[in-house]
């Protein structure tokens, strides 16, 4: 059974201009109720992306919406759900900790206009307003060139356009939720003072890369626990990949600035490795860069809305 693009929600596309993370949390004091407010918004929900893009077709509008696995078995308790879909524990390294953090509805809106993101946004948020409480509410915006806000290319290693569904969208390994994806989303604030105040070279040695041309620097010339040798997955000899943004999103006048990290990925195994790699190692990145929040998400195919839709689980 092949994956069908015209089934996936957008998991694969670019980050966007103007972005909008949010993840809620049930109030868990009212199932049914909880459980209906999701089913009016599932119903809703290809009818409300399909009139922004019909009304504004060059906004590039991009969105995707998943439930944790805590949020799953809240809603759907006598459902199957996706094989690798579990809750996420933190990752301990020797000097730094990636949290757990709760979240059972996730949100992912995306736009080169921020009315548009705005506008869909308001719109969700009709449906589940009184049934559950904000976690997390994250705007983020697109640098200059695209690049993260430490001021490096973002994006390097992610697959080409046409090879991203083969890494970031379940597939036949998993026939009932293919076509779905896992997201894994992790929020840090950085140390930007400390960063500033380090030297270009040593920016460069910390990342692996050039930071004006994006070339990889050769292996002598990084750090031990440069960012792009401790953040790969390379099980079994083979360079896993799995598609990923780095949204910057600040506060200047709080002196609060940071990444939303969002990963899309076939399979969370994936997803998981790389971070344990990344702590274990202590990524030199995580010198400037703390971890606040991490959940992990299904991302259902539009089909399974529908069926969500329908309470046809």
């Amino acid at each position: 059974m092949p994956i069908d693009l015209t089934d996936i929600q957008a998991v694969y596309k670019d980050a966007g201009e103007h972005i909008n993370f949010t993840t809620l949390v049930f109030n868990r004091t009212d199932q049914a109720a909880e459980l209906a407010a999701v089913q009016a918004f599932a119903e809703s929900y290809p009818s409300i992306v399909n009139s922004m893009n019909i009304r504004y077709p060059d906004a590039k509008l991009a969105v995707a919406v998943g439930f944790s696995n805590a949020g799953w078995t809240y809603l759907f308790p006598n459902a199957d759900k996706p094989k690798q879909l579990v809750d996420f524990e933190p990752v301990v390294g020797p000097k730094y900790t990636a949290p757990a953090t709760p979240g059972d509805l996730f949100f992912h809106v995306r736009a080169v206009t921020e009315a548009v993101v705005y506008e869909i946004m308001d719109q969700f948020s009709e449906f589940f307003r009184g049934v559950t409480t904000v976690e997390d509410e994250t705007h983020g915006f697109r640098y200059f060139e695209g690049r993260a806000i430490i001021g490096f290319i973002d994006g390097t290693e992610n697959p080409s356009v046409l090879q991203a569904p083969e890494y970031a969208v379940i597939g036949d390994e998993d026939p009932a939720f293919i076509n779905g994806s896992y997201a894994f989303a992790q929020k840090y604030n950085h140390n930007m003072d400390a960063w500033k105040d380090l030297p270009t070279d040593q920016q460069e040695k910390a990342i692996g890369r050039h930071k004006f041309s994006d070339r990889e620097l050769p292996d002598e010339e990084k750090a031990p626990n440069a960012h792009n040798i401790a953040s790969q997955d390379n099980e079994g000899g083979v360079e896993h990949k799995i598609v990923r943004m780095n949204v910057p999103f600040s506060d200047p006048a709080s002196n609060v600035t940071g990444t939303y990290f969002i990963g899309y990925s076939r399979e969370y195994a994936v997803v998981r490795r790389m971070l344990e790699n990344m702590f274990s190692q202590s990524d030199r990145l995580l010198d400037f860069s703390t971890p606040v929040t991490g959940n992990l998400f299904y991302i259902p195919s539009l089909s399974m809305i529908d069926r969500i839709a329908d309470g046809n689980l």
